[in-house]
């Protein structure tokens, strides 16, 4: 790569070639305005742009960098991986080992398939849910994004939020159909449903903290009433921990409300960074997969040596004594940092953590669903996400994206951040 291009250049370039000059759609800066910075390299909590400008990272590949970039085992575990091939298209030991530790760490997991992304493990946890239930309507919430699969891009978030789009294009209106849409931490709402269409649910899917509108935990009361609607009408309630697994706590959001569902959708930190995803659940309903049963379900780079290698590496420094303890304490640490500045020069800044997980409101209170996430100062986030920008402070460029830390984000990174910050709610406050 030349030194000399600019992140203009590249962005100019790469919207003659891919649509919107970006392979997801959030990175393109739309929401708070500019130009995306292209990133060269990185290294624990830092990314480097091809100006060679550094960046304290709180997006983390929008979770997975939990051990912070290049983290030195797993880039080891990677390039041994590497060398004995990339792709076999056959069963391997390392898939047996990876599997053996989801079950251990996530006790709702029974059995396990891995799967190449988020969007195809839910994509597959819905359809299993049907065949096993023998029912076509699936129960998600305003604001929650699990993928891109047709079903799920109703009311979803996320991206689609940022565009501002309650569902996509190109989705059929009888496939759009089978999907019940009810607010999220809304208990009135679970009841009339299930009280007047409970036979018809094959499953509800939820994220139990969403990180699509931002971050946003269910109630603990919510998340019991769906465990017994569900188990009380034969639906089955399934978790997309694709940004919570592994993140929040080694067991995932499962170990912080103590609740267990009959599917989980894994993601992100089980990959260390690779591609690979994962779904599994009560060993009955997984028997449903083919080859043993009637849902087929296949890919051709499922369970990836190379992805398996870097999983496996990352969940084994995850689970190291006191590494959640830590992180959970820095994250904390930031965000009550955030909160004093704020209010040291009269900005409205709202925080919530759990692990290295964390949401950013400029609002009063705390929001408990997409309508009172959409309510918060948008024009203070733009100004917010570009003054810390040009500090070298790289947020999510979307008022709806939760944001990560990693156990790389030591003492003086945080300090450095809470730096930044006083001087960017200063530049708000003389607005």
């Amino acid at each position: 790569m030349d030194q000399q291009t600019s992140n203009e250049d590249l962005f100019e370039r790469a919207q003659r070639s891919i649509p919107g000059g970006v392979n997801s759609p959030v990175r393109a800066f739309r929401q708070v305005g500019g130009v995306p910075r292209f990133m060269q390299r990185a290294e624990g909590p830092y990314m480097f742009d091809v100006e060679g400008r550094r960046y304290i990272d709180y997006i983390g590949s929008w979770g997975p960098m939990i051990a912070g970039h290049a983290h030195p085992e797993v880039i080891d575990a990677v390039q041994r991986a590497a060398t004995r091939s990339l792709s076999f298209g056959a069963p391997t030991a390392d898939e047996i080992e990876i599997a053996e530790l989801l079950r251990e760490l996530m006790p709702a997991v029974e059995m396990v398939r891995l799967v190449s992304s988020g969007t195809e493990a839910a994509m597959s946890a819905l359809r299993l849910a049907r065949g096993f239930t023998g029912r076509d309507a699936i129960v998600k919430f305003e604001g929650c994004y699990h993928g891109h699969a047709d079903s799920l891009l109703v009311k979803a978030g996320s991206g689609l939020l940022t565009f501002g789009n309650p569902s996509s294009a190109g989705v059929p209106a009888d496939v759009a159909a089978h999907t019940l849409v009810l607010e999220y931490n809304n208990i009135a709402q679970l009841d009339q449903l299930f009280a007047s269409r409970g036979a018809e649910i094959a499953c509800v899917l939820v994220e139990p903290i969403a990180g699509n509108m931002n971050f946003v935990r269910g109630s603990a009361a919510w998340h019991q009433r769906l465990r017994e609607l569900c188990t009380q009408h034969g639906a089955l309630l399934v978790w997309d921990e694709v940004m919570t697994g592994f993140r929040v706590a080694l067991g995932g959001a499962q170990q912080v409300y103590g609740i267990r569902p009959d599917l989980v959708v894994l993601g992100k930190v089980m990959g260390g960074g690779m591609p690979m995803a994962a779904f599994g659940g009560r060993a009955d309903v997984m028997q449903q997969l083919s080859p043993l049963g009637a849902v087929y379900q296949a890919g051709t780079l499922s369970g990836n040596p190379v992805a398996v290698a870097a999983g496996m590496a990352q969940l084994r420094i995850v689970r190291r004594a006191g590494f959640h303890d830590a992180l959970g304490e820095t994250t904390r640490r930031l965000m009550q940092g955030l909160e004093q500045a704020a209010a040291r020069h009269g900005v409205a800044l709202r925080t919530d953590c759990q692990g290295g997980m964390f949401g950013l409101y400029f609002a009063t209170d705390l929001p408990r669903n997409y309508a009172e996430v959409a309510k918060a100062d948008l024009q203070a986030f733009k100004a917010f996400f570009h003054a810390m920008l040009a500090r070298g402070v790289y947020l999510a460029p979307s008022m709806f994206e939760a944001g990560f830390v990693s156990s790389a984000h030591d003492a003086g990174v945080i300090d450095a951040t809470l730096q930044a910050a006083d001087a960017a709610f200063a530049e708000l406050a003389a607005r």
